[in-house]
Parts: C-alpha cells; sequence; structure tokens
C-alpha cells in the first residue's frame, strides 16, 4: 500500500503544479493586458497591477479573464475614461483582447469553469472520492489523476498559446512606438493618416501651456504665446495641423475665445483664453 498511496501523492502533486504553472501565466495576461493613465506613472501601475493579481485566486482569475481579455465579438469599452478631458499631461492606454463569436466564447468559458472545479475537487475532495487505503482505491485514483493531469496541462499549452499572442502584439506595439507615426501620434495627436482630433493635438497643448504660463485673467497675448512657443515647441506649428496661421488654429480647434484688445500704439492685438 505505502507504494501506491506514494504513486497517487506523486500523480496530484503534478497535477498541482501544473495548475500553479497554470495560475501564473493567467496572472502575467491579466496584470499585463490592459493599462492607461500618464505617461510618467504607467510603470507604477504595471507593478501595482502585479502586486494586486498575485494574491487573486483560480476562480477570481478566470472570471476577471473572460470579463476582460477573453471577450465576445464586438465588446468595446474605453480604456481611458477621461480621455477627452484637457490636460497637459500626456496619458496613453492600451489593451489587448482576444474576441471569439458567443457560442465559442461561452464554451471556453465552460471548459474552464470546468478545470476550476477540477482543481477544487482535487484540493478537496480527492481522499473523499477514492479510498487510498485499499488498492483498488489507489488504482482508480491514479488512473483518475493521469486524466486530470492531461486535461490540465491541454489548458495549460492553450493558456501559454494566448499568452504568446499577446506577447507577439505587444512586440509589434513596441516596435512601432519606434517609428516617427508614433511619435507624431503621441506629442502631436496625429494619427498616421494625418487625421487628429483638436483637443489631442500637440499646437493646442503648446497654447495651453502658453496661457497658463503667460495669462493675465486668463487671457494671453497671441503675439507672445507664439512667441514662447517658438521657444518651447518649435515643432508645433499651424501648418502641421493645416492652417495658414496662429489665428486660424484658435478658430478651427473651438476650444479658445479670442478678442482683440489695442497695444501702447493703438494697433489691434490678438488675446485668447481658455473656452470656458
Amino acid at each position: 500500500m505505502p507504494d501506491l498511496q506514494r504513486g497517487v501523492q506523486r500523480l496530484l502533486g503534478r497535477c498541482m503544479l501544473r495548475i500553479q504553472q497554470y495560475e501564473r501565466v493567467m496572472k502575467a495576461i491579466i496584470a499585463h493586458h490592459e493599462l492607461a493613465g500618464p505617461v510618467d506613472v504607467l510603470e507604477a501601475q504595471r507593478t501595482e497591477r502585479v502586486a494586486r493579481w498575485s494574491d487573486k485566486t483560480l476562480g477570481t482569475l478566470v472570471k476577471t479573464l473572460f470579463d476582460s481579455y477573453v471577450v465576445r465579438d464586438g465588446y468595446e469599452r474605453e480604456v481611458l475614461p477621461d480621455d477627452k478631458v484637457a490636460t497637459d499631461r500626456i496619458s496613453f492606454g492600451f489593451s489587448f483582447r482576444m474576441s471569439m463569436p458567443e457560442e465559442r466564447w461561452s464554451m471556453t468559458k465552460a471548459a474552464i469553469e470546468d478545470l476550476v472545479n477540477m482543481r477544487n475537487d482535487l484540493v478537496h475532495h480527492l481522499i473523499e472520492r477514492f479510498d487510498l487505503w485499499t488498492e483498488e482505491g489507489c488504482v482508480n485514483a491514479a488512473l483518475h489523476l493521469q486524466d486530470c493531469y492531461e486535461e490540465i496541462d491541454r489548458h495549460y499549452e492553450e493558456l501559454v498559446g494566448w499568452a504568446k499572442s499577446m506577447d507577439d502584439a505587444n512586440a509589434m506595439v513596441a516596435s512601432f512606438a519606434q517609428t516617427p507615426d508614433f511619435h507624431n501620434f503621441l506629442f502631436n495627436g496625429i494619427a498616421p493618416d494625418g487625421s487628429f482630433e483638436w483637443q489631442d493635438a500637440g499646437i493646442v497643448r503648446a497654447l495651453r501651456h502658453s496661457v497658463n504660463a503667460l495669462g493675465v485673467g486668463g487671457w494671453a497675448s497671441l503675439n507672445r504665446a507664439q512667441a514662447l512657443i517658438a521657444e518651447t515647441s518649435p515643432e508645433q506649428t499651424p501648418e502641421k495641423y493645416g492652417c495658414r496661421t496662429w489665428l486660424q488654429v484658435l478658430s478651427e480647434s473651438r476650444l479658445f475665445d479670442l478678442e482683440y484688445r489695442p497695444d501702447e500704439n493703438g494697433r489691434k492685438t490678438a488675446w485668447f483664453r481658455l473656452r470656458a
């Protein structure tokens, strides 16, 4: 009996080790598949996500996996809920997802939930199901554990494949991040096809900064703002955004109020402020 029991213990240990490997891969996917926020705190957020998921149970991990990573076709949601709020901090967000048709998603979710149940059964009920103090019980338990390991290993290999797909996508994003197109998108708000939203445009960010730096009662001289931008952000020019003049930028962006005031020589000069 001791030899048979040790065989069962070895097979059970093999199952438990594979399940722990499975959990580690799932924690890595959940911790790294999505990140969003100001660029200067992204790394700290990544560290916080790893710590947050490090002690979660397999059941909790599976629920989160199917809420945000393995999703139904057509699933969409904002990565940055406040990404339309104008600030002077550059924010960046990304989310990797695996999309499936409804039927396949339901089947995949059910199969992994069965795996969770199998894990719980092995941890809590094995010696209730099999009498390990008899030869027959040990033999049946060993056969059951061999079948369980094959099922666990199949799920593990599947999950590793998902993780590799995410790593490959991440590598593509990292490669794109080294290109001029990405730099233009991140710092100027101009997409590779040339389109942009004014609230995300680098020139608008520079104008907001000049109002904060030069403004008197919320208003800033456009001439002084142009001089400051030429000194601190010379790459920000109206031409980059399809405009001929700074006045056209103010008008087309619809993010600023404009008025004219006489200078010391009585000539009208443009002043602007952020629109409330």
